[in-house]
């Protein structure tokens, strides 16, 4: 039947056997693939299956959990497969019996489930809050590590005091068992975020960020988000100095009031004088600040410039990779202003290189004059730089043969703009490129 259909044997078939519910949800896990997408409700074998959870939610969902292994696609469906479809099922009736939901996930020990229990962290954080604290005082060790790790995934998202005590209740019994050193770090960062005791708790959080063989690393972006509520920040931005590396740059992109967000800025510059290596996590904080939209341009456009006018050419590169992606809308503006910076002041083939790799990488979610104007700039500002010519020529094909959107915008600019095209590409790559457009799908 898994092959050939269900026939007359549909979903309601299933649900009216007389069967252990073990076997009648696996058997429901064999049959799902071939599942007939128009079927009408009540013959489809993932509403069998949805009855079932919706009868008994709690003897239904720890069988559906065992489906997280099953990776077989649905007739249908593109990208579905059979532990999608159980991951949908179980966050669609989470409401049915969410606290049986969440020690079903957590004894699943899947990374299906552990997705789930993100999700639920952020959509259903008292049900989460009062999992960790149960977990917290679990005499077994995975799962003190699991309250350790949904505790500091939900404390962002708790909003009622009731629930803010519990995490600080979790926490606490996580910091009196001395041989979950490892937690503590985790632990610390949850009572960071507690407004009635994260006062009490810093100076141990400091030590342990500053000192991580004293226990698990403290996440810098759990001292981050306390950075807005402490009298008086400078403690901790000495101790994100004192230990700067990505981590620290990456978190630090979280700063958003002025006064922070310009010490951040500051001392990412700091750290990418002495770290050049790490220009790529410094890249990464410029991208999620440019995506804060023009409240971050008055401290990021500074920086940036900065950066564009004297850092060394690999931090450029990485640089040039941010600012000549598409973005969303809110970073419209101030990224293009970048853009447009880099490609009037920049003579580097390899910042260059790096600009027209992203920009093809984003061909498509551009609009295409834009495209074609930052493409044009790009050859231009190559023709006039050492070896310059020779890299746009060898990379545009290799782009045009690698990003089909991409391409195809090329051969269009080589029909529209002949003459303009043939002063930055020989003759080869034109050839070249109006072949790979003939060959190509349609892409626009």
């Amino acid at each position: 039947m898994a092959r050939a259909g269900p026939g007359e044997f549909g979903g309601w078939f299933w649900n009216r056997l007389r069967l252990a519910e073990p076997d009648r949800l696996d058997l429901l896990r064999r049959l799902l693939p071939a599942d007939p997408a128009e079927a009408v409700l009540g013959d489809r074998f993932l509403d069998a299956a949805a009855r079932r959870l919706v009868r008994d939610p709690q003897r239904a969902q720890p069988l559906l959990c065992s489906w997280f292994t099953d990776g077989r696609r649905l007739r249908g469906r593109p990208g579905a497969t059979v532990a999608t479809a159980a991951q949908a099922l179980l966050h669609t009736h989470r409401r049915l019996a969410v606290d049986d939901l969440t020690e079903a996930l957590v004894t699943a020990a899947h990374p299906r489930a552990d997705e789930l229990l993100a999700v639920l962290a952020e959509e259903e954080p008292s049900a989460l809050c009062r999992a960790v604290d149960r977990w917290s005082h679990d005499e077994r060790p995975g799962r003190r590590v699991a309250a350790a790790a949904y505790g500091l995934a939900t404390a962002p998202h708790v909003r009622t005091p009731a629930d803010r005590e519990l995490l600080r209740y979790a926490a606490q019994a996580l910091l009196a068992r001395p041989a979950d050193a490892t937690l503590h770090g985790s632990a610390l960062a949850m009572l960071l975020r507690d407004p009635q005791v994260r006062g009490r708790y810093l100076p141990d959080a400091l030590a342990c960020f500053r000192d991580p063989e004293r226990g698990f690393r403290l996440p810098a972006a759990a001292l981050v988000a306390a950075l807005p509520v402490l009298p008086d920040p400078d403690a901790v931005f000495a101790a994100l100095r004192a230990r700067a590396d990505g981590e620290v740059v990456r978190a630090l992109a979280a700063l958003t009031t002025p006064g922070l967000a310009r010490r951040a800025g500051d001392l990412v510059r700091e750290h990418l004088a002495r770290c050049p290596e790490d220009a790529a996590h410094a890249a990464v904080f410029v991208d999620r600040r440019l995506e804060q939209g023009p409240a971050a341009a008055p401290v990021l456009r500074p920086l940036v410039l900065d950066l564009l006018r004297g850092a060394p050419a690999g931090v450029r590169a990485e640089l040039a990779g941010v600012l000549a992606a598409p973005g969303g809308e809110s970073s419209y503006p101030l990224r293009g202003e970048l853009a447009d910076v880099l490609l009037r002041e920049e003579t580097d083939p390899q910042v260059l290189d790096a600009f027209l790799g992203a920009l093809a990488a984003g061909t498509a979610g551009r609009p295409e004059g834009r495209a074609r104007e930052l493409l044009r700039r790009t050859g231009r500002q190559l023709l006039g730089a050492p070896g310059g010519p020779a890299v746009f020529e060898r990379r545009t094909v290799e782009l045009a043969r690698s990003e089909p959107a991409f391409g195809a915008l090329v051969a269009r600019w080589l029909a529209a703009a002949e003459a303009e095209a043939a002063a930055l590409l020989g003759p080869s790559a034109r050839r070249t490129v109006e072949t790979l457009s003939r060959a190509a799908p349609d892409v626009t």
